[in-house]
């Protein structure tokens, strides 16, 4: 659980501490490294969260260990090292990047390299993203770890690059039946969409994204089934919450 005010940075091996010791589940985020080691990262680029600049996909995984987040001066992870840590203590909710650029079919390294060292792990953890061709190819390659697809209405101002025709499709969670998912994870802000509806009417598990105060969790807690969350402690339940770390 990251908690900027008190040095803890996003997807940091202290936010993954905390929330192991909370008992919280673990929301995290894979990037590729130019080597295809996938690395536990939120952004595209490192200038947000690292003294560094440009692109993750440009480094190699030795070059990215040895970058260091603003935050806390912790360097960066790889997925082995994470599993290691959290050693099935918590589940583990894993979103894949996109690295086609548009949500598009140009994927399969970083897909390749989770699933074989997702195979040694014996934890229970789930797999996710924006991307459906990236889920569809995880459950031809890794069939066992449930998986699922992040969704939005993928908004042109957060999506610049996506093409509208593109973003418009996608909103529509199309390919949740082709990729073979069991669940959803969408931005809490919009959970009375009606592709979302009809995808709670077929009694699949909701989650959302990202909780960021008490007031948000009760009114997501209407639809939703599970949330993710960040900045607050929300109070326990019987089935996990995933922390945005």
């Amino acid at each position: 659980m990251h908690d900027v005010a008190n040095g803890v940075q996003e997807n940091s091996r202290p936010s993954f501490e905390a929330a192991i010791k909370g008992g919280y589940g673990i929301e995290l985020d894979l990037q590729m490294s130019s080597d295809g080691q996938p690395m536990v990262f939120h952004d595209y680029m490192l200038d947000r969260l690292t003294s560094d600049s440009g692109p993750v996909h440009m480094r190699t995984a030795a070059e990215i260990r040895q970058i260091r987040l603003h935050i806390g001066n912790d360097p960066i992870m790889d997925l082995p090292e994470l599993l290691e840590l959290v050693n099935g203590q918590v589940p583990l909710l894993i979103e894949l990047k996109d690295q086609d650029g548009a949500l598009g079919p140009n994927v399969g390294r970083l897909e390749l390299r989770v699933a074989e060292i997702m195979a040694k792990y014996t934890g229970d953890a789930a797999l996710m993203s924006f991307n459906p061709h990236s889920m569809a190819l995880m459950s031809k390659i890794a069939p066992n770890i449930p998986r699922g697809l992040t969704t939005c209405d993928f908004n042109a101002k957060f999506w610049p690059m996506l093409s509208r025709k593109r973003a418009e499709e996608l909103a529509q969670i199309p390919d949740f039946d082709r990729t073979d998912a069991c669940f959803i994870s969408h931005d809490h802000r919009l959970l009375d969409a009606a592709p979302v509806s009809a995808i709670k009417d077929r009694g699949i598990p909701l989650l959302c994204w990202t909780v960021r105060s008490p007031d948000q969790e009760i009114k997501a807690r209407r639809i939703a089934d599970n949330i993710t969350f960040e900045g607050y402690i929300p109070a326990k339940r019987s089935q996990p919450e995933d922390a945005n770390v």
